[in-house]
């Protein structure tokens, strides 16, 4: 600073006798009071001009305003995001800068910087969104890095062995019988249309919690869990008040984590007792204990807390809950609204069970249904829960050969061009299940692209139990009911919170299915 001033002061000529005897006519203010209050004036414009030129600097040649709003930058939007407002930032550039309360962000468009971010844990780290190591708490695992990382999750890939699936699998079908036949209930007391955001969110909680931690969580720390789990998802948006005081969202989030971690830790406690008795395996932590004093278990640690245990299974409840919800509901929109479709599903069911829905569906039933697989692959490509993943820049990023992105900047890599790309989806925009049943498809030959899950070292770790949940209650759901969507203005725009949901909720009316 000193040296610019010198500079400065260098290049203005020195004024003339002339101009000296017109500035002695000045009456300069005598107040302290006036001299404070120019000086910070003063110290204001200089500060915004600092953060305007910080700014430029970082941003270099990429899109994006070449001025930011003072203070809170991109923040107005943040708060109310929208996906036209997305799409405008995506199609800028496949690398476009912004800034929010002075946070430089950089965002990836391209299937090519988007993966070159999910691929560079030496470079970037997920950082999610700020508030979220003060919800999941800093010491939560999905926010290791490095070998520590690859270590911890090899350990939790055993518990998504087929076997353990096929365990899983069984809670699923038991859970959602329950709320179908809880839907068609309501829907025989009251036929009018109702949105199903909130009511498939509860199933899937359960579902969830059910797999996790069976029978060792009580029914009513479960819905206690469901209840309060709702202001985690809105804490978790990209741009929340960074501080935890009362009556912030980050700050009903973090009790609302307190209050699960209690229970799940009880959970943990409770599955170990189960399992020193010899009893079988009912639940994902029963079969993480029996792994654990498995002679031949080779996992590079033998011993969890039950507070380790309750964070693992709080970190799964997060990546599933929402995500999982989103992707259903806009299943279910999609078949509604595409009952050739439907019909499809519904011929493959009765092929590969036929008279059999009273039955509990397997896993190997579903091992026989690749039109359902298509449907529920091509349905998350075309409503992609998760738009994109922020990441934090942990030293210099040399994301191409003309730009750096800066150390400490956010570095968000964006899914959803990659999964419209036209080249490799032709008709991105319709939902076209056979385009995965031919091998030869641009689908199938870019697998790149399907970026639904993410890539790289913190790629989702439960695709299959996600996508086998999403396929078994679309199953049963087309055998058992029959469902009509009642279209709205709002039903094709998007409200994105945490994941993306129909704007008006997906407004259903359920009927029983009547069967020959």
């Amino acid at each position: 600073m000193i040296v610019m001033l010198k500079a400065l002061s260098a290049s203005v000529p020195m004024p003339s006798s002339t101009s000296l005897a017109h500035l002695s006519n000045i009456q300069l203010p005598a107040s302290k009071a006036a001299i404070w209050t120019y000086t910070t004036i003063a110290i204001l414009f200089a500060l915004l001009a600092l953060e305007q030129s910080v700014y430029r600097y970082k941003k270099k040649n990429l899109p994006g305003d070449t001025w930011t709003i003072p203070v809170i930058g991109k923040f107005a939007d943040s708060m109310k995001p929208t996906m036209e407002g997305y799409m405008k930032q995506w199609n800028s550039g496949a690398l476009s800068a912004l800034s929010v309360f002075n946070i430089f962000i950089v965002m990836a468009s391209s299937t090519e910087y988007s993966r070159k971010i999910l691929n560079s844990p030496s470079h970037a780290e997920p950082c999610l969104v700020h508030s979220a190591k003060q919800v999941l708490l800093p010491d939560n695992w999905v926010f290791l890095t490095g070998k520590e990382h690859v270590a911890y999750r090899r350990g939790l890939n055993n518990l998504f062995t087929h076997k353990a699936l096929g365990m899983y699998f069984n809670i699923m079908d038991s859970v959602t019988r329950k709320y179908i036949n809880r839907w068609l209930a309501d829907a025989a007391a009251d036929s009018t249309e109702k949105p199903i955001m909130m009511t498939v969110r509860d199933l899937n909680m359960e579902t969830s919690l059910r797999v996790f931690c069976g029978s060792h969580l009580p029914e009513h720390a479960a819905r206690e869990i469901n209840d309060k789990y709702w202001a985690i998802t809105v804490a978790l948006e990209l741009v929340n008040f960074p501080l935890a005081i009362p009556g912030t969202k980050v700050y009903r989030a973090i009790q609302a984590r307190k209050v699960a971690l209690a229970w799940l830790e009880l959970a943990a406690k409770r599955s170990k007792e189960a399992m020193s008795q010899g009893k079988e395996p009912q639940c994902m932590l029963d079969e993480w204990v029996t792994l654990l004093n498995d002679p031949a278990y080779k996992g590079s640690r033998k011993e969890f807390s039950d507070r380790e245990m309750a964070m693992v299974v709080f970190s799964f409840l997060f990546a599933s809950q929402d995500a999982m919800s989103s992707g259903l509901i806009y299943g279910f929109q999609h078949l509604a609204d595409h009952p050739d479709i439907l019909a499809k599903i519904r011929e493959e069911q009765s092929r590969v069970r036929p008279g059999q829905h009273d039955r509990p569906m397997t896993l190997e039933d579903l091992d026989q249904m690749p039109y359902l697989k298509a449907v529920v692959k091509e349905s998350l490509r075309v409503k992609p829960p998760v738009t994109m993943v922020p990441y934090l820049a942990t030293k210099a990023f040399p994301i191409s050969d003309t730009y750096t992105v800066p150390s400490g900047s956010m570095v968000i890599p964006s899914f959803y061009n990659s999964l419209h790309d036209p080249k490799v989806f032709p008709e991105p925009d319709a939902l076209l299940p056979e385009r995965w049943l031919d091998p030869e498809s641009p689908a199938n030959k870019n697998p790149q692209n399907y970026l639904v899950f993410g890539s790289g070292p913190h790629k989702c770790i439960g695709i299959e139990y996600a996508t086998m949940n999403i396929a078994l209650v679309l199953a049963l759901a087309s055998e058992l009911t029959e469902w009509e969507h009642v279209r709205t203005p709002r039903s094709d725009k998007v409200r994105i919170i945490a994941t993306i949901f129909p704007q008006d909720g997906c407004l259903l009316k359920f009927t029983p299915r009547r069967h020959a």
